[in-house]
């Protein structure tokens, strides 16, 4: 599974600084508090790969913890951007895994359709920067070009623009602290000319109010949100079920789910697994109604 691909390559016992670089969201999202357990008893160091939060840690270095006053992430909007979310009860896999700017693959293509990505990201980046979610923004950028902010407490922000390109990202993660050449064009900002911004409306997009929702009830709830969300979008990728009916999937799971502490591996994976087989339940209970 996604969740603990992750968790096992955290050595304890290596004399040398390790470096992580952590190419999922779903790790931390789901146990993200054994992730740092195990980080706090090694020489471990996280370097996020995902663009948001890799522009997030290279705008924080050099910088004091006191002195972040937010963290703000960027979101396309995904290809659904602007259009209400009844309307996208027909829509197709395929057009769900259209991205307008970036090439993903097809779960994390439908996430970012979702906004769900940026609820996933949302945690992750709480647990990444050990900031409290007050201190946790979305914002939407259809462009794609500024991958994070941070804001300080003096008022001034940092940005990270870029191409949309995961190269780069990517190799940043496997070369840090140090910078090379990469193989991606420089973007014209004279050429952009214009970076647009737009307000994230919680309400139009559900998948997100239930990541954000989760933020405030922790324990196993993320663990279980992940694991409903992995399921019931690969039923939509089945055709099992419909691209407005992946949150009615995850919700029902989770006020289903009782909390619980996860304080082992052993604790994760009896939540995860027990939260994949009720979401296939659900999912089968909509497909026969059809």
């Amino acid at each position: 599974d996604t969740a603990t691909t992750e968790i096992y390559t955290l050595s304890l016992h290596d004399a040398l600084p390790i470096y992580l670089a952590l190419a999922n969201k779903e790790s931390l999202v789901a146990a993200g508090d054994l992730v740092k357990q195990a980080l706090s008893t090694s020489k471990a160091k996280i370097i996020p790969v995902d663009s948001e939060h890799s522009a997030v840690f290279q705008c924080l270095l050099g910088e004091n913890q006191a002195d972040i006053s937010r963290v703000i992430l960027t979101a396309s909007g995904g290809p659904f951007r602007g259009r209400d979310w009844a309307s996208l009860s027909e829509v197709t896999p395929i057009e769900a895994v259209t991205h307008p700017r970036w090439d993903m693959g097809k779960k994390i293509s439908v996430d970012s359709a979702t906004l769900m990505n940026k609820g996933l990201e949302v945690i992750e980046a709480h647990y990444l920067f050990d900031l409290p979610y007050d201190q946790l923004d979305i914002i939407i950028h259809p462009q794609s070009i500024v991958h994070s902010l941070v804001e300080f407490v003096d008022g001034s922000l940092k940005a990270h623009l870029g191409p949309t390109d995961m190269r780069i990202p990517i190799q940043y993660a496997l070369t840090y602290p140090k910078r090379y050449n990469s193989p991606v064009r420089n973007i014209s900002l004279a050429k952009i000319g214009n970076l647009k911004f737009e307000p994230v409306d919680i309400v139009k997009h559900p998948c997100l109010k239930i990541a954000l929702d989760v933020t405030r009830e922790g324990g196993s709830y993320p663990a279980v949100m992940s694991a409903a969300n992995e399921v019931a979008v690969a039923g939509f990728l089945k055709e099992r079920i419909k691209f407005t009916e992946i949150g009615k999937i995850i919700e029902t799971v989770l006020e289903e789910h009782l909390s619980v502490p996860i304080r082992t591996l052993a604790d994760f994976k009896e939540v995860d697994a027990w939260a994949r087989r009720r979401a296939d339940t659900v999912i089968s209970k909509y497909w026969r109604k059809r």
